[in-house]
């Protein structure tokens, strides 16, 4: 079926969707450990059989039962290497039924998100993304299908990228975009239905709309919004049987019946709907019951609600804050000299704010504070990094680690530090909990530190939250990235480093260098294989304390490399401590020349020693 065959019939009346798969797949017996997908392989008569019962039930439209069956989501069952033909014989299930029907029925091709997350947020770059639906869909391409329903997606760039290799492939496919919603009314980041419906109708699509969500009240109102900012789309809205509930016994029950299901069949058609069906929960009583409602039209018996959708204001016009002394140092060439510290294990202070002061006086300008290092639990480090610029009068700069920290908590701890005057960051991943006190601690994250730059220097400092909502006015921070001047892989470090200053990176802190002409050799390969200067270094120096913290950290610590001379001089050394200052003054004064800072790692604790690293400085 053409594009335009399938927008005239649809203009025609409303076409009635089927309903759950998985819902029904696991009522049939089929454990919810199981690839719902894999089963057109291994029970294609029990798909089949959920597909006749929609039929029976009155759909228009049947989906194929490929929901899940890209290379990431089959990978969880160890099937990666069968999308091919598991989306194939999803087709061919519902082709003949489909087939054996005495009446006309449309069959959808299946296409949910991939479950992982996409750059920029993400690691998987969009390229690859793209890859996965590419294979999925050309296998559901392959035996016919005559329209394509890309659906419950929640991130935009992914719902895009989709929507790109769909049309791509098939020029003159129809093709459905839904995005699902949480609780309060925004995708899982953030964004809100009159954004969406922009961001699809932008899109090279037939329909837009809303599936999965919350019941039919939540998703009619949604809808609204939605054909308010697009008013002459046609839409499509399939919602989930209500808001689901787990019983005592790990049951999970929906609660929307088929009558109430009905009874909203008919609002959603007056709220624009050409395309209705159902979504998690539902079966084929609920379809029933939305074919009845679609063939004996009349007034909604559920009143639609008003709507107002309130333009979002891009950019505030408030003036922005000063730039801080690091942003001014790195813009007029002073040398940063600052030196990492761990916020304390619990209340007391004193050790952390005495040893600011001793390094204030030895010359640093900035002070780092780690957050949680080695995976410890320490006190918060942006509440550390608050007290000591507020009693030392040090700037700081404040690691921000994404692991362990969902959108939502990242964006308050955001607001809070630059509310406290903390405007310089240090974004990385942060130390996995397994290492640390607290090891079945939970350790994912929503955001990678390429994607946290991103937020940060693209909308933060715009005065945007990542939903686009306004945040009173724009912050004004500084960012630094995490870089290895002496990776085992090169080309992987330098693509990964140009992606984090695309994004909006600042400057580099860097990992401890031991070997000062291997690092310059990589700042020279940068800017030869590009074409543009390397951002600006705070180069890692850490004096080694002896022989044996040589060799543990050569040998345990990822990414350290000390060269033998420089382990061999820790080892033979009368005065360890000495020794390794030493070393530590002579691989500083190599890496001044190409760098733009230094940034000390003390061992131990031993912010002495690192004072005494400082006296060349005074030196030179």
């Amino acid at each position: 079926m053409d594009r335009q065959t399938f927008i005239s019939r649809l203009r025609e009346r409303p076409f009635l969707f089927d309903g759950a798969m998985g819902t029904l797949l696991h009522s049939r017996g089929v454990p919810m450990d199981t690839s719902f997908d894999g089963i057109n392989l291994t029970q294609p008569a029990v798909v089949a059989d959920i597909h006749r019962a929609y039929i029976d039930a009155g759909a228009d439209i049947i989906e194929t039962n490929s929901f899940g069956a890209n290379r990431y989501k089959l990978a969880e069952y160890g099937l990666q290497n069968q999308v091919r033909e598991i989306n194939r014989a999803a087709v061919n299930i519902a082709r003949r039924v489909i087939d054996s029907a005495f009446r006309e029925v449309w069959l959808a091709g299946s296409v949910g998100p991939l479950g992982v997350r996409l750059a920029p947020l993400g690691r998987v770059p969009l390229t690859e993304a793209a890859e996965a639906f590419q294979e999925q869909i050309e296998a559901l391409l392959a035996d016919g299908i005559d329209l394509l329903v890309l659906e419950t997606m929640s991130d935009l760039y992914e719902i895009e990228t989709a929507v790109s290799v769909a049309r791509e492939l098939a020029p003159d496919l129809p093709i459905v975009a839904q995005m699902t919603f949480t609780r309060d009314d925004r995708t899982l980041l953030g964004h809100s239905p009159n954004v969406v419906a922009q961001r699809l109708a932008a899109l090279d699509v037939d329909v837009i709309g809303v599936n999965c969500s919350g019941g039919p009240a939540q998703v009619l109102r949604l809808l609204l919004m939605m054909r308010q900012t697009a008013p002459d789309w046609l839409l499509a809205a399939a919602p989930n049987a209500g808001w689901p509930e787990q019983t005592e016994r790990g049951r999970v029950l929906y609660p929307a019946t088929p009558d109430y299901f009905g009874q909203y069949t008919r609002a959603l058609v007056e709220a624009g709907a050409v395309l209705v069906g159902g979504c998690c929960g539902t079966n084929e009583a609920h379809i029933a019951a939305m074919r009845y409602a679609l063939d004996h039209p009349g007034p909604s018996p559920i009143p639609l609600p008003v709507i107002q959708v309130v333009t979002q204001v891009d950019k505030k016009t408030a003036v922005l804050d000063a730039p801080t002394k690091l942003a001014e140092n790195l813009v007029n060439g002073r040398y940063v000299v600052t030196i990492e510290m761990s916020p304390p294990k619990g209340v007391a202070t004193q050790r952390l704010i005495e040893g600011a002061h001793m390094l204030k006086e030895a010359g640093a300008n900035l002070l780092n504070l780690a957050d949680s290092p080695l995976a410890r639990m320490r006190m918060s480090a942006w509440a550390a990094a608050h007290l000591v610029q507020k009693t030392v009068g040090l700037e700081t700069v404040l690691h921000f680690p994404t692991r362990g920290r969902n959108l939502l908590r990242i964006q308050g701890d955001l607001l809070a530090a630059y509310a406290m005057g903390i405007r310089n960051l240090f974004v990385t991943m942060g130390d996995p909990t397994k290492i640390g006190d607290y090891p079945e601690a939970m350790d994912s994250y929503d955001i990678v530190p390429t994607g946290l730059i991103h937020l940060i220097k693209q909308q933060f400092n715009s005065g945007l939250d990542k939903a686009g909502n306004s945040i009173d006015q724009p912050t004004n921070f500084t960012v630094g990235c995490a870089l290895n001047l002496t990776p085992a892989d090169p080309e992987r470090e330098m693509t990964l480093l140009r992606r984090k200053i695309r994004n909006g990176a600042d400057f580099a802190l860097t990992q401890p260098v031991f070997d000062p002409a291997a690092a310059k050799q990589f700042v020279d390969l940068y800017e030869a294989t590009y074409e543009e200067k390397m951002l600006p270094l705070i180069v890692g120096v850490k004096p080694l304390y002896n022989g044996r913290n040589a060799e543990f950290l050569h040998h345990e610590v990822p990414g350290m490399s000390i060269p033998e001379p420089l382990r061999d001089r820790m080892t033979d050394a009368s005065d360890p401590q000495q020794e390794g200052v030493t070393i530590a003054q002579e691989i500083l004064l190599q890496l001044r020349p190409f760098t733009q800072g230094v940034y000390f790692m003390p061992a131990f604790g031993r912010y002495d020693l690192v004072a005494n690293v400082m006296d060349v400085l005074r030196e030179s």
